[in-house]
């Protein structure tokens, strides 16, 4: 009779079961938030990654594709049909144009292409730099960008590539060779010479810089070609 009733005692009670149930949910909410948490973070530290990768990148790319600069003539319409000569290389402090053999498409390997930059406004304020790239064949493929002398200013397109977003501003300067004294030439504003300057300069600052990004830098690229543009080469066996 003892034994039955001590079997019928046995169990777990209500009041139990629900002190399990709660302790359950209590530690799979702990659980969620700890993941919840581990994710938010995940996620901030991808995006910190990916934006200090871009400024890399296009600090990259500025370098290769000013460094990769050709000194190349070009045809330009002018007035009544007529259609001179100018050298490609030709900037002002929102623009350049330059027939470069590094590009985005095709990298160090393919064929020259000319480039554009410009500074453009941004979505949401501030400015934008981009660059487009179309493919040199000779000095009459840049008679659609110039015009009695002068370039054209750059129009962004869809496949206008952005190097660099929401800045607080963006320039080009162009430093004057001085021959026997590189570091002497002051910095111009805009360049239309027929000679090539011993450096190009970008200027770029954020408009909210992020102490916890890595930060824009302005981006020096020396010039090392100090032929003539207009000279002719002369091939000898």
């Amino acid at each position: 009779m003892r034994s039955a009733r001590k079997q019928r005692q046995a169990g777990v009670t209500l009041i139990e079961l629900m002190i399990a149930i709660t302790l359950v949910a209590a530690i799979s909410t702990g659980m969620l938030m700890a993941m919840r948490t581990s994710l938010i973070t995940l996620e901030k530290v991808d995006a910190r990654l990916q934006s200090n990768r871009r400024v890399m990148g296009a600090e990259q790319i500025l370098a290769r594709q000013i460094g990769g600069l050709m000194p190349v003539m070009g045809d330009c319409a002018g007035s009544g049909g007529a259609v001179g000569r100018f050298p490609v290389f030709n900037g002002t402090a929102q623009t350049l144009h330059l027939v470069s053999s590094y590009s985005l498409s095709e990298g160090a390997r393919g064929y020259p292409h000319v480039l554009e930059f410009q500074v453009i406004p941004a979505d949401g304020g501030g400015w934008r730099l981009i660059v487009n790239e179309y493919l040199y064949g000779g000095p009459a493929s840049t008679i659609p960008f110039c015009l009695n002398g002068v370039f054209l200013p750059v129009q962004a397109k869809p496949e206008s590539f952005v190097l660099a977003d929401r800045l607080a501003y963006c320039r080009f300067l162009y430093r004057q060779r001085i021959p026997g004294a590189p570091a002497a030439g002051a910095w111009e504003t805009i360049w239309s010479d027929i000679s090539l300057p011993a450096a190009v300069r970008i200027e770029m600052e954020p408009l909210r810089p992020d102490p916890a990004q890595l930060p824009l830098v302005n981006v020096t690229v020396p010039i090392h070609i100090t032929r003539e543009v207009g000279s002719a080469y002369a091939d000898t066996l």
